[in-house]
């Protein structure tokens, strides 16, 4: 077993690891106890009872945090003409088309979202095998192919969150950062928490929501009640 530094330790050390936390008090907690040199991401974490190896049990989606999440989210969009003049107006990072598969087929990323326009699926498919491990692949399902460009744009820049179950069930997300009020990060994982919610899959048996747990990026995390996400 790896040993802690003397930094988390000492963070450990006035936290009750083995209690369960009410969501807000946990969050509360965490947000205190980050003392990092750097700004700290909450994250909350969900173990659900699925098999996502079954297709009727996977959870996948998207939700817009109320709140944002803090970070600067680069936008890829493969469009034309004047869907490509809209991306650029609602403010994505890089726009493109054939200069855009090629500089990615280069090794070139310059984006953590990516949306397309349907008639660019011909070309975004040839980058099916680069995009999709790192979960890049523009999909309807999750509005990222999409005739509404700025909206897709807008929306992944004001702080909209991709989730998907992973083998293990488990789904996770940055819910803001440590500089955030405590509030406003209740608000956001209280929208992320609603989003699985609804995305429960119909093959799902008995309880969907296992464990949480809400921790900060370099600090240890914390369990929650799981019946205190619907107070």
């Amino acid at each position: 077993m790896a040993k802690q530094g003397k930094r988390l330790r000492k963070i450990a050390e006035g936290l009750d690891l083995e209690k369960n936390y009410g969501l807000a008090e946990a969050i509360a907690t965490i947000k205190s106890a980050a003392n990092a040199k750097f700004d700290e991401t909450i994250e909350i974490s969900m173990n659900l009872g699925i098999d996502p190896r079954h297709a009727d049990q996977m959870v996948r989606g998207v939700v817009g945090l109320p709140n944002g999440t803090g970070k600067t989210v680069r936008v890829g969009v493969f469009a034309r003409g004047p869907k490509a003049e809209e991306a650029k107006a609602a403010g994505a990072d890089v726009v493109g088309a054939e200069d855009l598969l090629e500089l990615v087929q280069g090794g070139t990323i310059e984006f953590d979202r990516c949306i397309a326009t349907p008639d660019m699926m011909g070309i975004v498919g040839r980058l099916g095998k680069i995009l999709g491990p790192r979960g890049l692949m523009p999909n309807p399902k999750l509005g990222t192919v999409t005739m509404d460009v700025k909206g897709a744009v807008t929306a992944a820049k004001a702080g909209q969150v991709e989730f998907r179950a992973e083998k293990a069930g488990i789904v996770h997300a940055g819910i803001g950062k440590a500089s955030f009020e405590a509030e406003k990060l209740l608000e956001n994982a209280k929208a992320f928490v609603d989003a699985i919610q609804r995305a429960r899959p119909s093959g799902s048996k008995g309880a969907y929501v296992k464990k949480v747990a809400v921790s900060s990026s370099m600090g240890p995390g914390l369990k929650v009640d799981v019946a205190s996400l619907s107070a």
